[in-house]
């Protein structure tokens, strides 16, 4: 993306957390910030900050709201953060019986990490079905597709919205909408990403206000409750509905390629 004519970029696997701290002690980095997801989720600040080492992301414990599916939908409906009404499981028969009885679209989501792959919008019964199979039976996302959320497809305008929080105060950034499929004119299977824009064309600040005290607000306060505290940057996958703002998913960093 271009950091090597701005910095020294360094060879390391961003998941080698001792060769990481070793190096940020030797080069005197005074903040480490992170980027991916899976050092998130492997547990990187809690190991940085038994070490001393300045840095800013949330824990393991609290990455959960993005490395589990099934975690982030239970915390949305325990607090009653505006969502899609959704079902978990971790049998296969029982995901597959329940999705045989829904109309389509249905969305089929691996629980865990899967690169911005695990996301699936079925037009038909037989597409979420076969979805399902390679997802838990086949093992297309490995440990990740372990367990699965299947719920209904919200429709309206996709929006990203993130929040700098220090696990009580929750500060909004402006927000984004990228382009997930990976063909033009939104066509074809999603991707991490093929690129984003901000502001979105429809924001405005009463959304942002909405957005901000029925979703970002009260997620870091369930976080709080949960024994969980969130420090960092959240970052809430949204759809705009004719209903009001429902948080699809949550990620427990910046945006890539929002951040961009």
């Amino acid at each position: 993306a271009g950091t090597a004519q701005i910095a020294h970029n360094l060879d390391i696997k961003p998941t080698d957390m001792e060769l990481l701290a070793k190096i940020v002690k030797e080069k005197g980095i005074e903040l480490t910030i992170v980027g991916p997801e899976a050092p998130l989720a492997d547990g990187i600040v809690d190991y940085f900050q038994s070490l001393g080492i300045p840095i800013f992301g949330p824990t393991k414990a609290a990455a959960e709201i993005e490395s589990s599916k099934v975690f982030a939908k239970e915390l949305m409906q325990k607090y009653g953060i505006p969502c899609a009404r959704s079902v978990s499981f971790s049998e296969y028969i029982k995901a597959k019986e329940y999705i045989q009885q829904q109309t389509p679209p249905i969305v089929v989501k691996a629980d865990g990490l899967a690169a911005g792959k695990g996301v699936t919008v079925a037009d038909s019964i037989s597409e979420a079905v076969d979805t399902l199979y390679h997802t838990m039976e086949a093992k297309a996302f490995g440990a990740a597709g372990d367990k699965v959320v299947v719920e209904e497809c919200l429709s309206g305008k996709e929006m990203s919205a993130f929040a700098f929080t220090d696990g009580k105060t929750v500060i909004p950034m402006v927000s984004a909408c990228d382009y997930k499929p990976v063909f033009d004119g939104d066509r074809g299977p999603n991707t991490g990403g093929m690129g984003s824009y901000s502001p979105p064309f429809f924001h405005s600040p009463t959304l942002a206000k909405i957005v901000r005290e029925t979703i970002m607000e009260p997620t870091v306060k369930a976080m709080a409750k949960e024994k969980r505290p969130y420090q960092g940057v959240l970052y809430g996958g949204l759809m705009i509905t004719n209903d009001g703002p429902k948080a699809l998913e949550f990620n427990a960093r910046f945006g890539d390629p929002e951040s961009q």
